[in-house]
């Protein structure tokens, strides 16, 4: 290969050399050049999502602290809230102050007028007196012409005449005043022994609904050809009712405790699964056992709580099956138990025995126990059964007479009466529904409302008071009284009801002027 050649080759690949070099400096310099813009956007495109980031915090914080502020306002409010609440309580309080004041006042200056007339009636009966006797003296004086000791005589036997009508209208006075004080001492006793006690009461129906597992137990309970539900109804003495209602059986009775032992020894059936005619008497007699053991438990818990102690075994049962007997809805154990706490607590009023009056009071109803098992009412009953567990003529006598016979000789009796007649009658301690509740309002208001001359009237107390308010412009004092008798005398030929319902008419007339 000759010297040019050799050249032109070297030059050729120095230029082609350099054309690469280029060409791939260029490619580099491209991809660099994509490299970087692809950074930047990647760049650009965390710059945005920092910012949004950012920007959703910031909301989030801002909601946030909005939420924050708002629950704090929530609690101010709430807070001016309570408080204003309490000023209108406090304002209500003082605004009955003030209202008792004014009746305090009102009451006063009552008081002030009657003393200032009974002090000028006096007045005037002693002129009177005098003036008659000066008249008596001067007659005796000039036509008589007596002696002075027959003069005297004569003065003084008309003196006492006129001594004894005074004498005797002082005495219906004192008498009357007595009986009002007396009444107003009776009120507060009664008070005061209700807010010292209160109790609850339970109501229990004539039916209970045991649960079955499945349909397939209702078959098992009425057995073949029903003698599985005859031999439990035999053993209990109670009605097993079985319908298409699922899931449940319903034992029905008016007897408590028998329904409760069926009850019982039922669920004890279904719980075993063996269901027949052997199992169930020696399932109901075990179950019957227990259930006295319980009602044993119930009577000395009674006693216990009322502390009365010394009872007989038979009481103490019969008292444990006063919890499963019920009177207008009243579980009568507990009556019982409130009657023996009101009545200890009006005896520790008046200074009598606390805890004889609590013994009449726990057992004044425990003939309920036995109605069922004697002839007669619960009253008589009960005596009879105290009478001869031995106990005192005290509680005897509260057992008897406790709703009729209250003699004065029996105080306990008079008090066992009345903690009888608080205990039954105070709101809620009788149960009866909310329809009937209206309705038997609602006719209360309206018999009295048919009278003419009636303005308002008003059911308080759960139906056992009725406020009537007359027009006194229409009605006079007399009329007034004659009212009152007819609308008491409406309401017993008109409605049926437990206990009492007083009637109280109110005849009021008002005068306001203003001054200017």
């Amino acid at each position: 290969m000759n010297p040019i050649t050799i050249v032109i080759t070297a030059a050729v690949s120095a230029v082609l050399t350099f054309v690469v070099i280029r060409l791939l400096d260029h490619l580099r310099r491209r991809d660099a050049e994509a490299e970087a813009r692809e950074i930047v956007a990647q760049a650009e495109k965390e710059i945005e999502t920092r910012r949004r980031e950012a920007e959703l915090e910031l909301k989030e914080r801002t909601l946030q602290q909005k939420a924050e502020i708002e629950k704090e306002l929530s609690a101010i409010r709430q807070e001016l809230h309570e408080k204003e609440r309490s000023l209108d309580k406090r304002q209500d309080l003082l605004e009955q102050q003030a209202q008792e004041l004014r009746k305090r006042e009102q009451m006063v200056e009552h008081n002030q007028r009657k003393l200032a007339e009974q002090i000028a009636e006096n007045r005037r009966r002693s002129e009177q007196l005098d003036r008659l006797i000066h008249e008596h003296q001067q007659k005796l004086q000039e036509v008589s012409r007596l002696p002075r000791e027959e003069a005297e005589r004569r003065l003084m036997s008309l003196l006492e005449e006129e001594l004894k009508k005074e004498t005797g209208e002082r005495i219906l006075r004192y008498e009357q005043q007595f009986k009002e004080a007396a009444e107003a001492k009776a009120r507060e006793i009664l008070i005061t022994t209700i807010q010292r006690y209160a109790a609850s009461h339970t109501a229990d129906t004539t039916t209970s609904t045991i649960d079955i597992p499945n349909d397939e137990m209702k078959g098992r309970i009425i057995g073949r050809e029903g003698r599985n539900i005859r031999a439990f109804e035999k053993a209990t003495g109670v009605d097993v009712i079985i319908d298409d209602t699922p899931g449940v059986v319903v034992v029905s009775s008016f007897d408590t405790v028998r329904r409760e032992v069926a009850r019982l020894a039922l669920k004890k059936l279904i719980s075993d699964g063996r269901i027949h005619p052997s199992r169930i008497e020696e399932v109901v007699s075990r179950t019957q056992k227990e259930l006295d053991d319980y009602l044993m438990k119930l009577g000395r818990e009674a006693a216990q709580e009322v502390d009365v102690h010394g009872l007989q075994e038979r009481i103490i049962y019969l008292l444990g099956r006063l919890h499963f007997r019920t009177s207008y809805s009243q579980n009568v154990l507990r009556h019982s138990i409130e009657v023996a706490f009101l009545a200890g607590m009006m005896a520790d009023e008046l200074g009598m025995d606390a805890a004889l009056a609590r013994r009449c009071g726990l057992l004044h109803d425990i003939g309920k126990a036995a109605d069922h098992e004697a002839e007669g009412g619960h009253p008589k009953i009960g005596a009879d059964i105290l009478r001869r567990a031995g106990e005192p003529p005290e509680v005897v006598h509260a057992a008897l007479g406790h709703h009729d016979d209250v003699r004065i000789a029996h105080p306990y009796t008079v008090l066992v009466a009345a903690a009888d007649a608080c205990s039954a009658s105070r709101p809620g301690s009788r149960r009866e529904t909310l329809e009937r509740y209206i309705k038997r309002m609602e006719e209360l208001e309206k018999i009295a409302k048919e009278f003419s001359g009636v303005e308002q009237a008003y059911a308080i107390q759960a139906g056992r008071e009725v406020r009537v308010m007359l027009r006194a412009q229409d009605t006079d004092d007399a009329l007034a009284a004659r009212l009152c008798r007819d609308i008491a005398k409406a309401y017993q030929e008109r409605l049926t009801y437990p206990g009492e319902i007083k009637v109280t008419v109110i005849r009021e007339a008002r005068f306001s002027e203003v001054a200017k």
